[in-house]
This record gives structure tokens, C-alpha cells and sequence, in this order.
């Protein structure tokens, strides 16, 4: 059969995409090759919120041409949504298929198997969306049903489009190491911050229906997983686009009355999204993480406006104090911009300590860069590269210093962990032994701490434990017992 590898960039919502293309490929029949120069498709999944991540594709990509110089090569993703033509020069690259037409890609991959002797000659082929648009601007639409390979469109239209389906799989794999699967349950995002790239080449904001979310977190459930990530570009917004409209912090009662998951966690939610409601939700139940993480971008408010951020500092703060008043303990992590065009040496003193004043745990710091076709891309008074690195590890300290303080806080508490897998578990086990050192098993706790528990624990367990010491930047703890689930969900009440 048909061997296949799909090589991964970017955010989780980009991870969701290749679950759903790799489900979608083993259900046609294709296998995944061993590793990439066996196989006969290669995906490049590529991601471009930043130039950085544009370089790091076209590398992959030459450097899996090199290794495997038979295989196609398809590229997608929001680098090939947005300049196709960049992926397309490079060698190797059989055809480049914007996020509008990801989900044909296994029909794609049928139609162009099996590869020729003469495949790499050939030219790439842009998939792009069929829009409405100019009129001198050509479209065509590529039609999976053709068996006329080389009649394969090239289509060039704007990076703008509008599609109403809903790419999305579990993602088992990640740093949890098939532990704490992440579900995408909303994609896209309807607003227009000056310095994102994400709107035009994910397109208009859009929902997994309410039972799909179920019924995929049902399963998931039934598979043994304990926690579940929920995940997508601008989360809260999930359910606003569903006829009739559907509440976010709704589906999440649904989640929890419907399915026996034992712990959701949310990703990145909008501060304005962060309602009381939606805070008292997280504070009744141990089924959902103590884990808020808002952007916050920047802690001027006139670099806000710049941003066309819909808040401001002070509503932000207010979000962290109501966070705070019933969850003590939670989790608040926030995205910070350093060097945003026209940024100011008070501009960036006034978010240092807008952050030192908080209760932040962590902050995703990020040095601006260009994208272009956005509006911050002709705004006046970039900031030279120099500034940008150094306010950005200005604020990456200023993040571990209150990460060391928030784990420090934590010695002697009580925690619900979940016990994850060890790089190499036989690796470790024998380093305990000839070291003398005492076994531990790596877990997260419910406020998003890493932790090293004392004992051997099989992953995927759900531990309630003692923090015992903070050490070099790691926090240990003795297990207390490991929590009845059944007891403990017929004891939340929501």
C-alpha cells in the first residue's frame, strides 16, 4: 500500500489538522512509512506566525527532498495558505494546498499515486480556494474525481476565504507522550489584530458541532485517557457561529454531565472571555483544570490600541483578581509581545511591572516580527532587533522569576496530579538503579506544574500527592493515594 509521513509545525490547531489528514489517509488504506525518506507522500504541515517558522518549513523541506528525492511532497498549512509560490519554488515540492483545501488532501494523495519514475520533474501544483474575487483573477477548482493527473489546476487567488467544514482529530502524541490527548473544538477567528497573520489563512471562526465534541471526548474517555485538552485558535468563541448559538462555559457543563472524563483542560482563552461565570464553573469542580492562560500581548494600553486588542489593562487585571479570589491556587499564564512597532522603553517598563504586580505562574514571551499583509507591517517606529531581544529576555527572566516563586508557593500543598510517561522509562529505571537515586515518575498537576513524584506510577493515573521540595527548578512530592474517579465524579457538583 501507499506509505505516507506527515512532518508537523506549529500550534496545536495546526496538530489537530495532520491528526484529522492521518485519520482520513488510514482509513483510504495508506500505511505511515517508518520514517520519512521511506515514504512515498510526505505532508509538510506548516505553520507562520512568525518568519522564523516560515525558515524552518523551506529547511525541512529541502532537507526531506534531500533524504527522499522520489517522494512527493505536499505542502500545506498557513504558509501555503498565504504565499504558496515560496513553497512551490522549492525542490521537490509536488503540490502546495492552502488550509482551504486541506481537507481533500487524501484525495489528493489518491489521485497521484502511485509516483512515476518522472515525478520529480514535474511541476508543483498550488491548491488554493475557488473565491469570489476580482474579476481578472483566475480560479479554478480542483476536483478529486479527475483521474487526469495533469490536469491538476494551478490555482492563484486571494489568501482570503470563507469555508464552513471543520478539519479536526485528537492529537495523541506531544510532550505527554499519549497522555493528555488535545481535542481542536474551534478553528479560524473572525477578529483583526494588527501584527496576526492567523485570520487570513485560517479563515472566519467556526465550531465542531456540540455532539461531535461529546462524542469525540466520549471515546476518548472510553479509551482510557484521563485528561483531555480542549483547544482551538480563539476558544471562547467556540459555539457564537452554531445556529442557535451556543455558549462556551454550556458545552463545557454538557462535557461534564455527558461524558466521564475526569479532567478538561482549556487552552488559550481571550481575557474578555473570562467571565465570572465561567470562573465560578472552573472553582465547583475538580473536573476542570485551575488553569487560566490569557493573552495579555502587552501591559500598555496604548500599544493595546496599536495592537487593536478589545481590551485593556485594567479589564485584564480585573480578570486576574476575579481568578485569584476563587481560585488561590490556579494557574495564570499569559502571551507577551516584545518590540511591537512604535513600543517604547515606557511602553515596555509599564508591562514589566503591569506582570511583577500580578500573580502570573508563566508568561509565552515572543519577539515581534513582520508578517506581512497585516496592518502593524506599515505602522512607523519598528524596533531595531537589538531592543526586541533584549526586552524579550528582559521578560522571559522576569517569567521564571515568578514561576520560581509560584512553585515555591506550592511546597506542602495538596495536588491532583496526572503521572505521565518517562522519555525512556527502561532508560530511567536503570539510571535509578546504578545512580542510587530514587525512582520518580514524571506528572502535571491540575495547575499546570511538572512535578517529580516519589515511586514508580504507570502513566495516565490520577494521583492525589504532597509537595515536598523545590530543588534546582523542580518540584518534588510524595503520593498520597490515587483518587477514585468513580467516587470522585459522583462527588462534583455542577
Amino acid at each position: 500500500m501507499p506509505t505516507f509521513h506527515i512532518e508537523q509545525f506549529g500550534c496545536r490547531a495546526t496538530q489537530a489538522d495532520a491528526a484529522a489528514i492521518e485519520r482520513q489517509l488510514r482509513a483510504q488504506g495508506h500505511e505511515i512509512a517508518a520514517a520519512a525518506d521511506h515514504a512515498d507522500v510526505i505532508v509538510v504541515n506548516t505553520c507562520t506566525v512568525t518568519a522564523a517558522a516560515d525558515a524552518q518549513a523551506r529547511d525541512a523541506i529541502r532537507k526531506l527532498h534531500a533524504q527522499n528525492p522520489g517522494a512527493k511532497i505536499i505542502a500545506t498549512g498557513c504558509y501555503a495558505q498565504r504565499v504558496p509560490e515560496e513553497l512551490a519554488a522549492l525542490p521537490g515540492v509536488s503540490h502546495v494546498v492552502g488550509n482551504s483545501h486541506k481537507p481533500e488532501i487524501p484525495a489528493l494523495i489518491t489521485k497521484i499515486l502511485p509516483i512515476t519514475a518522472d515525478s520529480s520533474s514535474r511541476g508543483a501544483t498550488l491548491l488554493r480556494p475557488n473565491l469570489p474575487g476580482p474579476k481578472n483573477h483566475a480560479t479554478n477548482s480542483f476536483s478529486p474525481c479527475s483521474n487526469d493527473s495533469a490536469a491538476l489546476p494551478k490555482i492563484l487567488t486571494e489568501n482570503i476565504f470563507d469555508r464552513s467544514d471543520f478539519l479536526s482529530a485528537p492529537v495523541l502524541g506531544g510532550e505527554a507522550n499519549h497522555t493528555r490527548p488535545t481535542l481542536k473544538i474551534q478553528d479560524g477567528c473572525n477578529l483583526r489584530c494588527s501584527y496576526c497573520v492567523i485570520p487570513f489563512v485560517r479563515g472566519k471562526s467556526r465550531s465542531m458541532a456540540p455532539g461531535e465534541v461529546v462524542a469525540e471526548i466520549a471515546r476518548l474517555t472510553a479509551a482510557g485517557y484521563k485528561e483531555i485538552v480542549l483547544s482551538g485558535i480563539n476558544l471562547g468563541t467556540w459555539g457564537r457561529d452554531l445556529t442557535p448559538r451556543v455558549e462556551f462555559e454550556d458545552l463545557l457543563r454538557r462535557v461534564l454531565d455527558e461524558t466521564g472524563v475526569a479532567r478538561l483542560r482549556i487552552s488559550s482563552i481571550e481575557p474578555l472571555d473570562v467571565a465570572q461565570d465561567l470562573i465560578a464553573l472552573f472553582a465547583s469542580t475538580p473536573r476542570i483544570a485551575q488553569h487560566f492562560h490569557m493573552p495579555l500581548q502587552s501591559g500598555s494600553d496604548r500599544v493595546l490600541g496599536a495592537m487593536h486588542r478589545w481590551y485593556r489593562s485594567e479589564q485584564y487585571a480585573r480578570r486576574v483578581e476575579l481568578i485569584r479570589e476563587q481560585l488561590p491556587n490556579a494557574a495564570i499564564g499569559a502571551d507577551v509581545i516584545a518590540g511591537f512597532p512604535g513600543e517604547t522603553a515606557e511602553d515596555h517598563a509599564t508591562t514589566m511591572n503591569f506582570i511583577e504586580s500580578r500573580p502570573f505562574t508563566y508568561l509565552h514571551v515572543f519577539s515581534y516580527s513582520v508578517r506581512p499583509g497585516t496592518a502593524a507591517e506599515s505602522m512607523p517606529d519598528h524596533v531595531p532587533a537589538t531592543t526586541i531581544r533584549e526586552r524579550a529576555r528582559e521578560l522571559r527572566a522576569l517569567s521564571e522569576k515568578k514561576s520560581a516563586a509560584f512553585r515555591e508557593s506550592q511546597i506542602n500543598a495538596m495536588l491532583e496530579v496526572l503521572t505521565l510517561r518517562h522519555t525512556n522509562e527502561a532508560n530511567a529505571a536503570a539510571s535509578a538503579r546504578q545512580t542510587g537515586i530514587d525512582p520518580w515518575t514524571p506528572a502535571i498537576s491540575t495547575n499546570y506544574l511538572q512535578l517529580r513524584v516519589g515511586g514508580v506510577f504507570p502513566p495516565n493515573q490520577i494521583l492525589r500527592v504532597k509537595v515536598t521540595r523545590h530543588e534546582n527548578g523542580i518540584l518534588h512530592a510524595a503520593p498520597e493515594t490515587e483518587i477514585n474517579f468513580a467516587v470522585h465524579r459522583a462527588a462534583s457538583h455542577l
